[in-house]
């Protein structure tokens, strides 16, 4: 589309790709089987050079994270950096979307700063929340690949294993700036993945991501700039005024990371059948041993599937309860709200290459699978009672519905509606009231148990 709004431009895409090819050196020469030693210098030689042109700089915790942003700044590329009249655009059309908001949420505005960002400047902004959801699944990583060597090679290798957790780093530095670098070039907004990126109360729009994203569909460009805005200011709103919401996602991934077990016994089996002189003559030997390692999947325990399960229940609420509130409020005003909603819809249940690659890195992706279901269960909601009603679900994590609930409303809605608006007014009385009712019941209970004793 050529009529962008707001001085959203459309600007020249960079599409040649650039291929950073690691450089794996080999070394010539004998091999001492007793010097294991030297098959550690090696690794360490071929990691280093993954980092050549990037930056390698020292390592703090389990992964590189400058060997990650550097690499994701190389997948980035050439881009076009913001004007004021980019800025302006994007607190125009916030602005007017928090006007039309207000009438279908009882939640305030939650954006005091508004920006447009080109994907470089999402990358530095975003770095903070993605050290938190990929240190735990790193440290499993690290910690796998030292713990199962066999005991002799454990003692042979002595202070070497510092090293291979370096590498370990480096090895997931380097996967993670690539997912990084690819998807910091597609997000439309700062909430696009389900996730808060921006700093607290700031809405932020992606000019030249926008742009492309408009040239796709068939529809007017500045229906289609206020629509995301109003998506941004809609999560913003959510995650600024329920302050246990962000906290229990990432906490969510965390708890699902740090449950991961990658069995490394197939390592051993392969390193067997390739001869020790071939990984100093034969670099591709190298390269396939560590590859295949790279390759092993996570195994998931009954915990951690019960922590996707509670991941994916709640983005899907975010999502829903953001499409319900966003569709009311701009339904009668933008003809093309329908249309945008189900694009939406869609984007997010597919992903994308980016969205895959951090499904291999964390061990589990962000999209939420009941989407639909969840928009329909807060649309519900809101035609039996009204929008306080429904806002107040979000007062305490434990009003909230789960995946059952998602499935079939009907009970849910009408535990809500039949139990009065009261718990949502004041959720933590109702809690309180709750355990003191429980406590009076198993005194009354243990009194008549001593009464019947005696």
């Amino acid at each position: 589309m050529n009529d962008l709004p707001f001085g959203f431009s459309s600007h020249g895409d960079n599409d040649d790709d650039r291929d950073d090819k690691a450089q794996n050196p080999g070394a010539a020469g004998g091999f001492d089987p007793n010097m294991l030693g030297q098959l550690f210098n090696q690794l360490g030689t071929m990691f280093s050079g993954m980092g050549s042109g990037a930056g390698g700089g020292a390592q703090s915790g389990p992964v590189n994270y400058e060997v990650a942003a550097n690499l994701a700044r190389q997948q980035i590329g050439d881009f076009t950096p913001m004007v004021d009249k980019e800025a302006s655009a994007v607190a125009d059309a916030v602005r007017l979307a928090e006007v039309w908001l207000d009438e279908q949420t009882t939640l305030p505005a939650g954006i005091t700063t508004t920006a447009a960002w080109t994907p470089v400047d999402w990358l530095e902004n975003s770095m903070p929340t993605w050290r938190t959801l990929c240190d735990p699944v790193a440290e499993q990583m690290a910690r796998g690949m030292t713990d199962n060597l066999p005991e002799e090679a454990r003692t042979m290798a002595g202070p070497m294993l510092g090293m291979l957790s370096q590498l370990s780093g480096s090895m997931y530095g380097s996967q993670l700036g690539q997912g990084l670098g690819t998807l910091a070039k597609g997000v439309l907004t700062s909430t696009d993945i389900g996730l808060p990126l921006a700093p607290d109360n700031t809405g932020v729009l992606l000019p030249e991501a926008v742009a492309r994203f408009s040239e796709g569909l068939d529809l007017p460009a500045q229906e289609i700039i206020v629509f995301l805005a109003a998506r941004e200011a809609a999560h913003v709103r959510l995650f600024t005024h329920v302050p246990w919401l962000k906290q229990r996602l990432l906490a969510t991934v965390e708890q699902y990371a740090r449950g991961i077990s990658i069995d490394f016994s197939g390592m051993q089996d392969l390193a067997q059948g390739i001869d020790p002189q071939e990984l100093f003559t034969d670099p591709e030997k190298m390269e396939q041993l560590m590859g295949s390692a790279a390759a092993f999947e996570p195994k998931t325990t009954p915990d951690q599937q019960a922590a996707l399960n509670r991941l994916e229940t709640l983005l899907a609420l975010v999502e829903g309860w953001v499409e319900t509130v966003v569709s009311a409020a701009l339904g009668d005003r933008i003809p093309s709200t329908s249309a945008l909603t189900e694009t939406m819809r869609r984007r997010r249940a597919t992903g994308g290459p980016a969205e895959q690659t951090f499904a291999t890195l964390i061990g589990l992706d962000l999209r939420p699978r009941k989407l639909r279901e969840a928009a329909d269960l807060w649309r519900k909601l809101t035609e039996a009672s009204d929008v306080t009603v429904r806002d107040g679900v979000w007062g305490h994590p434990d009003l909230m519905p789960d995946s059952d609930d998602i499935d079939s409303p009907a009970g849910f809605i009408d535990s809500v509606i039949g139990g009065g608006t009261s718990s949502f007014d004041d959720p933590i009385a109702e809690l309180e009231r709750t355990i003191a009712k429980e406590k009076k019941e198993r005194g009354d209970t243990g009194e008549r148990g001593d009464e019947d004793d005696a």
